[in-house]
Parts: structure tokens; sequence; C-alpha cells
């Protein structure tokens, strides 16, 4: 956004000083990004810069790491159980969280502040103290150590993400398109599915997108509820640093950014998706 022509020489100064320091701001919160991607192609088992690929030597690069990865059950293992988690616990947390929006987003519900705060506590109470709990909890019932356990562990720290996400998008939802449905003779789940749920749709995809990012990069949970069998690729990734100092974490990392660039573009348009049937963009 420019400045109009009768700026005064501070504002105009305060105009690029305030984009300096956003661009100071998010060099610092990148530049650690930056830096262990290309080092996930080094040639050399080491975590820093050779020589070769300061010169960008082709020799000095090299997709082993990748290879490692990919194809060390140490490693593939982890991923699976991973990718066996988290859409799971994606699926829970997405019918849960937007059951329970939909729910306070209704007038005559009684004390929804409350019922609100304690549903999205998860996200304020420290990791370490849910997981705790989980653990002395899931163990009386006899899921501590199972896939189940960990699954809706995860579930229960991503449905505060789709709760958010599912009230903020109905937040400027007109009710009165469903009392339209409703007088037109539907039922309420032809209401949902025909009316609510194409409006709400990008809310409701952005939160799984965040439940699912939770669950794939969660470690405190897994450490205290999962088996042995049931190590995720995180778990494996801090087993890797405390155990043994191995460059293909360097790989596993520039793939959870990946895919975690990937999930906030698939947002972004899911975002601006919602503002054209909202009307609040043009087409």
């Amino acid at each position: 956004m420019s400045l109009p022509v009768y700026a005064t020489p501070l504002q105009r100064i305060w105009h690029v000083a305030f984009r300096v320091l956003c661009g100071l701001i998010f060099f610092f919160l990148v530049a650690p990004i930056l830096i262990i991607i290309p080092l996930s192609f080094n040639a050399q088992d080491f975590f820093t810069f050779t020589p070769e690929m300061l010169r960008l030597d082709p020799a000095g690069f090299s997709l082993k790491h990748y290879d490692d990865f990919f194809n060390n059950p140490d490693w593939r293992l982890p991923l699976l159980n991973s990718l066996a988690i988290a859409p799971v616990a994606m699926l829970i947390s997405v019918g849960l969280g937007t059951l329970a929006a939909i729910g306070l987003s209704q007038s005559h519900v009684p004390f929804k502040g409350a019922i609100m705060a304690i549903l999205i506590s998860p996200m304020i109470v420290p990791l370490v103290i849910s997981a705790a709990g989980m653990y002395f909890f899931y163990s009386r019932i006899g899921l501590q150590g199972t896939y189940w356990g960990v699954v809706l562990a995860h579930a229960a720290l991503g449905t505060p993400f789709v709760i958010i996400t599912v009230t903020a998008t109905l937040v400027g939802f007109d009710q009165s398109l469903t009392r339209a449905a409703a007088s037109l003779g539907a039922g309420p789940l032809r209401t949902f599915f025909k009316v609510q749920m194409p409006l709400i749709l990008p809310g409701v995809v952005a939160g799984g997108l965040f439940a699912f990012i939770t669950s794939f990069d969660e470690v405190v949970v897994v450490i205290f509820l999962g088996a042995p069998g049931d190590k995720t690729l995180p778990w494996q990734m801090f087993t890797g640093l405390r155990e043994q100092i191995s460059p293909t974490i360097l790989a596993a990392a520039t793939v959870l950014v990946t895919v975690s660039a990937l999930l906030l573009i698939t947002l972004e348009i899911l975002r601006r998706r919602s503002e054209r049937l909202r009307g609040l963009s043009p087409n």
C-alpha cells in the first residue's frame, strides 16, 4: 500500500521503517527453515555447509539423506505410523469440532463462554500436563499404549482448532437461510448438508488441516501414550536428536516443512473461496 502524496516526511519515514521491521521479523522466523532445506541435500554426514556446497559444486549435493528417510525402516515405519494416526485423528476432530461450533452458535445455548473455554482448554494447558493427565486416564480404561489411545489423544488436541475456525466462519452466517430451508420442508440433516455445510466448508477444512498438522507434528503425547510400535515421525526425530545425530533428520524436517507449506497454500485458497461465496471479494 503506497502513501498518499500529501503524507508528511515523518509519515514516510515511519512507513519505510515499518516495512523494514516487518521484513526483519519475517527473516528471523523463516531463516531457520531456509537453512535446513539446503543442508538436507548435503553429500556429507554433516550439519554444516561444506566447502563444496558453498562453491555450489554438484559433488557437494546428494539425495542420500532422502533415500535413507524413505527406505530405512527406522524412518519409514514412523512415517507410516504418522500417516495412519493423523488422518483418523483429523476426521474425529472435524466431526466433534464442527458439531460443537454449530451448537455453540445457537443463541439459546446457556453458558456458551464457559463451555467454549473448556473445549479450547487443550490449546491453553501446557502439553506436558495434558499428556500426563491423558496417561493416567487412558491407563485406567486400557487405552494407554494402543493405537486408538494415541488417535483419541490427538483428536482431543486438534478439536479446539476446528471449533475456532468453524466458529469464526459461522459469525457471518445468515441464520435466515436455515429457517427458509425449514419452511420449505427440509429436515435438519438436509438443511445442514445443503445449506450450512457449503458455506462453512472452508472453515471446516481449515480446522481439519490444522488438526492434521497438530497430530502429525505432536511428540509429547505419543511419548506418554504410544507403544514402541506406535512410534511416529516426530518421536523418531526426537530420538534421533537425543541418541544419535543423524543428518536424515534434516530430510525429515524438509518433508514436514513442505507438507506444512502445501497445507498453508490450501488454507489461503479456501479463505479466498470463502470470501467469494460471502461476497466479500470480487470473483
